[in-house]
């Protein structure tokens, strides 16, 4: 049993990697898709909106599949939809057929990101370790093979279609292969099903709103650091590149050394101490006078919000009889977060200042280190040393 265990955690961080390796292939060709579908940056903007908005409405579905299917055909099934709905946007000639196309790839998405995180809940519990954080570096690790990937079919001049084609089918195979090691649950014949749709629980949401203020944090700094350091600072273009990289790079080493972490100290001691990092991270960029001091305070941010999400999920999952419902409840919170980050940003920004914005984003990472004990486990999975 121990084994069979471990083989499964193996097995779901290499569907973690395959999730984010799709996201990473998709954002890289964003510019030719938008070419493709003749979209203005404002259409973009508009159908960029639709994958949050499938993935919201589709998460709760998860945990229906889950418990008719069991959690690995779920899983093989969802994970697969997901890497070959890569393959639409860059085939939609237009933007309403793009717009149809992302919902679906949100919707896949979603789905998938639900089943394989109350997989990764079950293998923490049965562990009595922390591994969630570790799954969620996983993840940035496959985001970042994906664009770097396909960054280079860019500069090749290959087609995304032609390179999305080759992506989806070879993640599809991995992500198929890796299920076929993961944990086999079954709901017991007396549970009942849960409703295809419902919504979340109060715990859900107290949690959810834990999450929310780590990817309102998290979108603001990934979509607008670059812009931040060349609009307020007056730095170059390569400079303020630098400061996005250093920021999702923080949050992947972050991410993979969190469990060591949450196991020595708790989920609670570690989200308040994320807290305040992250609340010094905002408080240097909004303060900084000169770049370095900026890209310090991105990556200070990347690294307090590194692991808030995982530990929210962990913490949903923990919290009730059915991990994938609320699961599904705290990813549409944090789904809404990231959906709506970036647009309130440029709203403050074009009504204040960048540097407004980015005091909204500094007092949210505070409400992290205020909300965090809401992520105290009822059963504690690794009580801190």
């Amino acid at each position: 049993m121990v084994d069979e265990v471990r083989r499964s955690r193996y097995a779901v961080g290499a569907v973690f990697c395959v999730h984010g390796a799709v996201t990473g292939s998709f954002a890289t060709r964003v510019p030719w898709i938008q070419d493709h579908a003749s979209a203005s940056p404002g259409q973009l903007g508009l159908a960029l909106a639709f994958p949050a908005i499938g993935a919201s409405l589709a998460m709760p579905l998860a945990a229906r599949i889950s418990h008719r299917f069991g959690s690995r055909n779920a899983l093989r099934g969802l994970i697969s939809l997901w890497t070959m709905s890569l393959i639409l946007p860059s085939f939609a000639p237009n933007l309403p057929l793009l717009c149809a196309a992302l919902f679906v790839y949100g919707a896949a998405a979603g789905m998938a990101d639900v089943a394989m995180n109350a997989l990764g809940v079950e293998i923490e519990r049965r562990m009595e370790r922390s591994i969630m954080s570790g799954l969620h570096g996983l993840w940035s690790v496959g985001a970042l093979i994906g664009s770097g990937l396909g960054t280079i079919a860019a500069h090749l001049d290959v087609s995304a279609q032609a390179h999305h084609v080759v992506a989806a089918v070879v993640l599809t195979v991995v992500g198929v292969s890796a299920c076929h090691y993961v944990l086999d649950l079954h709901p017991a014949d007396d549970v009942e099903a849960p409703p295809r749709f419902a919504l979340p629980p109060k715990s859900a949401w107290l949690i959810g709103a834990v999450g929310f203020c780590a990817v309102f944090a998290e979108g603001a700094s990934l979509d607008w650091s670059a812009v931040y350091l060349q609009d307020v600072l007056t730095t170059s273009a390569g400079v303020a590149a630098a400061a996005t990289t250093g920021f999702a790079l923080t949050m992947a080493v972050a991410r993979i050394a969190g469990d060591a972490v949450v196991d020595r100290w708790g989920a609670v001691r570690t989200v308040r101490v994320s807290g305040v990092v992250a609340a010094l991270g905002g408080s240097m960029v909004v303060l900084a006078q000169h770049p370095l001091v900026a890209m310090m305070g991105f990556g200070l941010l990347g690294l307090g919000v590194a692991v808030v999400v995982p530990l929210a999920f962990a913490a949903a999952g923990h919290a009730g009889p059915n991990p994938s419902q609320a699961i599904a409840g705290v990813a549409t919170v944090t789904y809404t977060s990231g959906l709506i980050a970036p647009s309130v940003v440029g709203g403050i920004a074009q009504a204040t200042s960048l540097t407004i914005s980015f005091m909204l984003v500094t007092l949210l990472t505070c409400g992290i280190a205020v909300l965090a004990p809401v992520l105290r486990p009822r059963t504690q999975v690794a009580p801190p040393s």
